[in-house]
């Protein structure tokens, strides 16, 4: 596929102690500008560890790149505008400059520091609709087909109808454990 219409990930340099108000502002210019079906998600890479302080057990949150955040994307030439000129800003990683737009991070690479950071993120049908039969690509029910009968998108779950020992069966999967046939 083409780079101007496939969806990757990049990665953008940005003050270090900023990357959340970077990610904030990134986010808002995309929707105030519509540009909602280029720029799709922005992650600051970080994780949470415990450290003891005066005794007591405190769960703090350790970015894993200070002065970088990951920005899901359409490389256009207005999300690349939109993005290198979001305040706080100073580039991205893998332009040689000069007006060259960045090479994308493969995905994994991408998919390591979503591991470190504990969560998962395989590609989710954002199009899915009651009804729809859909493969289950991940978790116990592997392999099987269903029919979708609820979509819980603030959680990212799914409720299916499968066909188990020849019986229907209620299911719940998580968006990400299925594909949309």
């Amino acid at each position: 596929m083409d780079n101007d219409t496939e969806k990757r990930w990049y990665v953008v340099n940005t003050y270090s102690g900023h990357e959340n108000k970077v990610k904030e502002n990134l986010l808002m210019r995309a929707e105030s500008m519509g540009m909602q079906d280029h720029i799709f998600d922005v992650v600051v890479p970080a994780q949470k560890v415990v450290e003891e302080k005066d005794g007591k057990k405190i769960e703090k949150e350790v970015k894993l790149f200070p002065g970088y955040i990951l920005v899901q994307m359409i490389m256009s030439d207005e999300a690349w505008y939109i993005v290198r000129n979001t305040a706080g800003v100073t580039g991205f990683i893998g332009s040689s400059g000069k007006g060259a737009k960045p090479t994308p991070v493969p995905e994994a690479e991408v998919q390591k520091v979503f591991d470190e950071m504990g969560i998962n993120k395989n590609e989710a049908p954002t199009d899915l609709a009651v009804s729809d039969k859909v493969n289950i690509v991940d978790g116990p029910f592997k392999g099987m087909i269903g029919t979708v009968t609820s979509i819980d998108t603030e959680n990212d779950k799914a409720e299916l109808d499968v066909d188990l020992f020849g019986q229907v069966t209620s299911v719940e999967v998580d968006l990400n454990q299925i594909s949309k046939m």
